[in-house]
């Protein structure tokens, strides 16, 4: 069942309109490894290649296919502007350009945007001719430098270890909406299960000075209308609490979001100027509650057991780019097919489609960022801005139940003991707290925890009898009196043990016997030793009590690496109910 107003293929659809054009597809590509294009290409475009976008040129699909790095690219296209444009606001929407974006319209520039991972927009009515045909230039920027959020993106010539292809350019969508000079800009909603309200907290753009501008607020769950609200916009940044004490096809309790009752309201932001409808946005919201207590994360006031799998999101012919919004399907359903409940979408910001039908299906979600490789200055700054950006845009999402801004030390590879880095981590913790006090956060995934909601593991220890051994004593481990996977500690220097849930998230990452790639710990050579080294290693972190969750290690083969439960191309190396029993024992 989807929302309300679902468009296929519509890049953002937490906040949708019906009115929309899509710029993917074929347009102008030059590669400018010397960097001079800034001196004729914004207004005299030259390129003689072609590329599909949102692939980037290291991709086949793209109709490129060269894996070598270009620090400088230029994409250019033909906008066709309706002469109805005419006194509407042009908003032109980038999902994602790796790593820094320059914008230009009729060869006049518009603004740039720096970060791989997060979304941003222009507007460009200033710089377009209604009525005509327009030209959009755009420039991207990448480098090898390692302060830059890359993630599993290789910052060397070739593949190595768990790093791959780098990604360079627009990634994912680029679109165009038309709206009326006052409109919704964005609207944060936050879900209280135990007061039965919703809060709306809305931005309004443009001269909203007229005393008849007014704001509509719609919910409706199961097609149903439960709540309408009315609001006089007086000023940019306004808030109101719905209260949703009702029944609607039976008692409220069962409105609630979850795994398997994935109940999500529908809701819709009318704004008119007198009678005159000015913006129309069609969105969505879950109820649900993520908390800790006592050891336990619980989801709707009850202990949630997580069954997670380690996914990073990539496609043999297009890379970290999805292939199309069927493929996410297909990925999320193979998912819940093997019996996980969740996923920890690892290194990646996915693409909204992704966590748009999480929320419809009901696949829980742990949001992390892409990571740097050095700790300097630079490296900070570029993290923060960044990492905010993308827990703003993904905060209404439901299926998001925890973020995870680092891992593994990555980034700040001295945290055990650098004060310097520690506080880095601090402070992300607290500043993501600041704008979202809702969901758990980790710091740091793996080892090394600084503040932290959870405390997680990562062990790839191969049988279940050898974590036994080393999980058996868990005040030894919790405490930090000894390494739990034979050289890492749970803490950092000067951090304890505070009663967090503990989680193992990753682990396993079994291969099968194979010439090229790798996986963790010995290979296997055949289904039956798959599934008791599977079989043996779940259940011994399922008999820890002291354990409520896990990510098994992973769900595809990505490049090299070839410890999937699928192949690449998303074939089951094993049958799906086999891999489900074990989860579901």
């Amino acid at each position: 069942m989807t929302t309300k107003m679902y468009i296929k293929n519509y890049p953002r659809p937490q906040f949708a309109r019906e009115q929309w054009i899509d710029l993917n597809g074929e347009w102008n590509f030059a590669f400018d490894d010397a960097n001079t294009g800034e001196a004729g290409l914004p207004s005299q475009f030259t390129g003689d290649l072609k590329i599909n976008v949102p692939f980037t040129y290291e991709t086949q699909a793209s109709g490129i296919g060269d894996e070598r790095h270009h620090p400088y690219v230029w994409y250019n296209r033909t906008l066709d502007i309706p002469a109805d444009a005419e006194g509407s606001q042009v908003l032109l929407h980038f999902q994602a350009v790796d790593y820094v974006a320059k914008v230009w319209v009729n060869g006049t520039y518009v603004g740039s945007h720096q970060g791989g991972y997060a979304a941003f927009s222009f507007d460009i009515t200033p710089y377009i001719t209604a009525g005509g045909e327009n030209q959009l230039t755009v420039k991207a920027e990448d480098s090898q430098d390692a302060t830059q959020p890359r993630g599993k993106q290789r910052w060397v010539k070739d593949n190595f270890e768990c790093f791959y292809v780098q990604t360079t350019g627009i990634w994912q969508s680029v679109w165009m909406e038309f709206v009326s000079p006052v409109h919704v800009d964005s609207v944060k909603i936050t879900p209280d299960i135990d007061n039965r309200t919703v809060r709306f907290e809305y931005q309004v753009e443009g001269d909203y000075s007229a005393s008849d501008i007014r704001l509509e607020t719609v919910i409706s769950l199961k097609g149903k209308q439960v709540k309408q609200l009315s609001m006089i916009i007086d000023r940019p940044w306004l808030q109101l609490d719905a209260d949703l004490v009702h029944e609607v096809n039976g008692p409220w309790k069962h409105s609630n979001w979850s795994p398997q009752h994935p109940n999500l309201y529908d809701v819709e932001f009318i704004l008119y100027k007198g009678d005159t409808k000015l913006d129309h946005v069609y969105s969505y919201f879950g109820m649900r509650k993520i908390s800790i207590e006592k050891g336990r994360v619980l989801l709707n006031n009850a202990p949630l057991y997580q069954r997670l799998i380690l996914d990073q999101g990539y496609w043999p012919e297009s890379h970290l780019t999805p292939p199309s919004e069927e493929a996410l399907i297909e990925d999320i359903d193979l998912i819940l097919a093997m019996g996980y409940n969740g996923v920890r979408k690892h290194m990646k910001v996915e693409d909204a489609r992704f966590l748009y039908w999480c929320d419809v299906k009901g696949l829980l979600v742990w949001s992390e960022m892409a990571a740097t490789f050095e700790f300097n200055d630079n490296a900070v700054h570029k993290f923060t801005k960044e990492w905010m950006e993308v827990v703003r845009q993904q905060y209404n999402h439901p299926s998001i139940i925890t973020w995870v801004p680092f891992n593994e030390s990555w980034g700040v590879m001295n945290i055990k003991k650098d004060k310097k880095q520690q506080k880095f981590t601090e402070a992300i913790y607290h500043l993501t707290k600041s704008f979202d006090p809702y969901r758990p956060v980790i710091t740091n995934d793996g080892w090394e925890h600084t503040v932290s909601d959870i405390l997680t593991l990562h062990d790839y220890v191969e049988t279940g009898e050898e974590f036994e051994k080393r999980y058996s004593n868990k005040d030894e481990i919790l405490n930090n009196e000894r390494s739990f996977n034979q050289w890492k500690y749970a803490f950092a220097e000067g951090y304890e043990y505070k009663g967090q849930p503990v989680i193992v998230s990753e682990f396993g990452g079994i291969a099968f016997q194979t010439e090229a790639g790798w996986g963790y710990g010995n290979q296997v050579s055949s289904d039956e030793a798959f599934l008791n080294r599977f079989r043996n290693i779940h259940q011994a972190i399922k008999d820890r009590d002291y354990i409520v969750g896990y990510c098994y290690t992973q769900i595809t083969d990505v490049q090299q690496e070839v410890n999937g439960l699928l192949t690449a191309d998303r074939k089951p190396k094993i049958p799906l109910e086999k891999i489900r029993e074990v989860n579901l024992l």
